[in-house]
C-alpha cells in the first residue's frame, strides 16, 4: 500500500514523535538513525535529509517532547483562579507523581547533554522556560498580596530543583518513595516558599 504523501512539516513531525518514542525506550546512547527509519518504513537517507546528523535529530526530538510539555505548564498556570491554585495545579502535574509524561526523556536529555553541546542549549533554553513561568505566576500572586515571597526566581528554581531531583530518583530507582510521600513534601515546599502557614496552603489547595 503506497505511503500517504506528507508536507515537510508533517514529515518532520511523524520522524520526531518516532524519535521520541524509540528514546523513551532504548536511550539516547542506543538510538539510531536506523530504528527511526525502520519504525516508520522510510530510509536512513530521509531521516537525515531532514535534520543532518543523529545528534540534531536528538535535539530537535528532546524539544519537540518537552515544548509539548511547556505548552501545558503554561495552560496551567493561565487559567482563572488564584495564583496559589494555579501552581499547586502546576505542580502536581509536573511533579514525578503526576501525569506529565516527560520526565524519562528529560532524564535521558540531561545526561546526553554533557556530551552534546546542540543539545545542552536546547535543553537549558527550555529550562529556563519552566522555571520563568513559575516564577511569573509566584511574582503575580505576591503582588496580590494572596502571600508573601520575595523572591520569585529563586522560589521557582527551588522548587524545580527539588522535583527534578524526585523525578530521577523515581526514574531510576522504583518504589524507593512512597508517591505520597514525594507529593506532601511537594506541597510542603511549597507552602515554605509562599510564607504560608500549613492550614492555609491545605485550604487554598482544596
Amino acid at each position: 500500500m503506497a505511503r500517504v504523501r506528507l508536507s515537510v512539516a508533517e514529515r518532520r513531525e511523524e520522524l520526531l514523535r518516532a524519535a521520541v518514542g524509540q528514546i523513551e525506550r532504548r536511550g539516547v546512547a542506543a538510538l539510531r538513525v536506523a530504528d527511526v527509519a525502520a519504525e516508520l518504513q522510510v530510509s536512513n537517507a530521509l531521516v537525515l535529509y531532514h535534520f543532518a546528523t543523529k545528534e540534531k535529530l536528538v535535539a530537535a526530538a528532546f524539544q519537540y517532547a518537552a515544548e509539548a510539555d511547556l505548552t501545558h505548564l503554561r495552560s496551567l498556570l493561565d487559567r482563572r483562579g488564584s495564583a496559589l491554585r494555579r501552581l499547586r495545579a502546576a505542580l502536581r502535574w509536573y511533579s514525578p507523581t503526576g501525569q506529565a509524561k516527560g520526565w524519562k526523556l528529560w532524564i535521558e536529555g540531561w545526561a546526553a547533554s554533557l556530551r552534546e553541546p546542540a543539545l545542552r542549549e536546547v535543553a537549558q533554553d527550555l529550562d529556563r522556560q519552566w522555571k520563568a513561568a513559575l516564577a511569573e505566576v509566584i511574582a503575580q500572586g505576591a503582588a496580590a498580596g494572596e502571600f508573601g515571597c520575595a523572591d520569585p526566581k529563586g522560589a521557582a528554581w527551588r522548587l524545580t530543583a527539588l522535583l527534578d531531583g524526585f523525578a530521577v530518583q523515581t526514574i531510576t530507582y522504583e518504589g524507593g518513595l512512597p508517591r505520597r510521600t514525594m507529593q506532601r513534601w511537594v506541597d510542603e515546599a511549597l507552602t515554605r516558599e509562599l510564607g504560608l502557614g500549613t492550614g492555609e496552603g491545605a485550604e487554598a489547595a482544596g
